[in-house]
């Protein structure tokens, strides 16, 4: 067992943003430090295969190392780079990307698609935050929990969040602690749209007569000043529950694909992708790369609420989208009725985690699939994949890397697709998650 203090040189960072080095020939992972620096560390923790230490003392540091912007960094478990340099970031994100595809799945790109990236700060449109009530302060905190932690970071800023959500932190931590039910609230959902926030209270209780004209009055008073309003919704029970408070006649949240002429209404609780920006140049990236002509009739994996599907639709002859969550499937209907495209899209539910070969073959042959499962990944499904059913081209959109990584194994080594492009999408900023985008192609 190691134990006491030890020198270690950083060799790269894993996907929870922590150092990794070697003791002995052991891993060990180190908070706060960058590929290329050297410690003097001091392990915390022994596992079987790994070792948890923290830094005693640099020996070096890393050219790529800034002081980072929020006050809140190394409290907040929001962020975990904001001390490399955030270009840096996005070469280390492209490097697990590669070394991941390689280790795991044994797969080599035949391309390095450029990395898609925007502005590092004021990106994050949706956030859970945690609320808690501090009895010895008469206060309430609202943020991200604390890294490894179940506390609640104390913040009145963060700089990942729209400026005006920002700001409001301070408000809404008054709001809360002025209600009755101040410590029955455990967490606010924010949701931005492009016309209206949203903040959903969860609540463990009702709100008093007397809470309800504080929660008004707080709303009135600031949508009285500014152009862009907020909603109060609240969730009683699960992401279902929740529904509209005050004020009950607003604009719907909404996001837009301006390449495509598309909106897409959602509900504060639906998946949504957080980065508006990023998701845009996502969708023109995906479909683009399927080169999609006018008789084309294409199958859409993990569809959601149709953020694939319906710009397809606008260029394709028909899309089928396909979700596991049945009140999604029935957004995505709603949202291609929005926009006019119900002619050329068909939606259904299936649990897309558990299919065979001969439910892939009930859905007919088509040339050109797009695929965007959760962290999971989309096994089952690769695996399913017969002469009957493969199709020439499939864009896989991944939010992990080491699940990519396996199902283009299955897809390159047994199916015989190439791996055309790869590239990374800079989805969330100083953070370690790797968003990534893959063409298959089958000669």
């Amino acid at each position: 067992m190691s134990t006491g203090e030890h020198r270690v040189l950083i060799e790269s960072i894993d996907m929870e943003g922590k150092g990794v080095g070697r003791i002995n020939g052991k891993a060990v992972f180190i908070g706060g430090v960058l590929p290329g620096e050297e410690v003097i560390v001091d392990i915390y923790k022994n596992k079987p295969s790994f070792d948890l230490a923290k830094v005693v003392k640099f020996i070096s540091t890393s050219g790529d190392r800034v002081t980072p912007a929020c006050p809140n960094f190394g409290i907040c478990g929001g962020c975990s780079l904001q001390h490399m340099n955030f270009s840096a970031q996005v070469v280390s994100k492209q490097k697990s990307l590669i070394d991941n595809l390689f280790h795991i799945g044994k797969v080599v790109p035949e391309n390095i698609i450029p990395p898609i990236t925007d502005n590092p700060w004021e990106y994050r449109y949706r956030a859970r935050l945690s609320s808690r009530y501090v009895a010895k302060k008469n206060s309430v905190l609202i943020g991200f929990r604390e890294k490894s932690s179940t506390f609640v970071t104390d913040m009145d800023e963060c700089l990942i969040l729209p400026r005006h959500i920002s700001k409001l932190i301070p408000d809404l931590r008054q709001l809360i602690t002025k209600l009755s039910i101040k410590d029955r609230i455990p967490q606010v959902e924010v949701a931005v749209g492009e016309y209206v926030s949203v903040f959903v209270l969860r609540i463990m209780d009702c709100l008093a007569d007397s809470d309800k004209e504080i929660v008004k009055d707080f709303i009135v008073n600031y949508n009285n000043k500014h152009t862009h309003p907020i909603q109060i919704w609240l969730q009683p029970k699960g992401p279902e529950s929740c529904y509209p408070f005050l004020p009950i006649n607003m604009p719907k949240l909404s996001y837009k694909l301006p390449n495509f002429g598309i909106e897409m209404p959602y509900y504060p609780a639906e998946f949504t992708q957080i980065n508006p920006v990023i998701n845009q140049n996502m969708v023109d990236l995906a479909v683009g790369l399927l080169d999609i002509k006018p008789n084309d009739e294409i199958l859409d994996f993990f569809c959601g609420i149709g953020n694939f599907t319906l710009p397809m639709a606008t260029l394709a002859k028909h899309v089928a989208g396909i979700e596991g969550n049945s009140q999604l499937v029935n957004r995505a209907k709603e949202n291609a009725d929005y926009n006019n495209l119900s002619g050329k899209v068909s939606y259904e539910a299936a649990d897309l985690l558990n299919v065979d070969s001969d439910w892939l073959l009930s859905l007919g042959k088509r040339d050109k699939w797009l695929i965007d499962p959760p962290r999971d990944g989309a096994v089952e499904l690769v695996k399913s994949i017969t002469k009957c059913t493969a199709p020439k081209k499939i864009i896989y959109v991944s939010c992990n890397p080491a699940t990519l990584s396996r199902d283009a194994s299955i897809l390159v080594n047994v199916h015989g697709y190439k791996l055309k492009n790869v590239g990374i999408l800079n989805m969330f900023p100083h953070t370690s998650h790797v968003e990534s985008i893959a063409e298959f192609i089958l000669e």
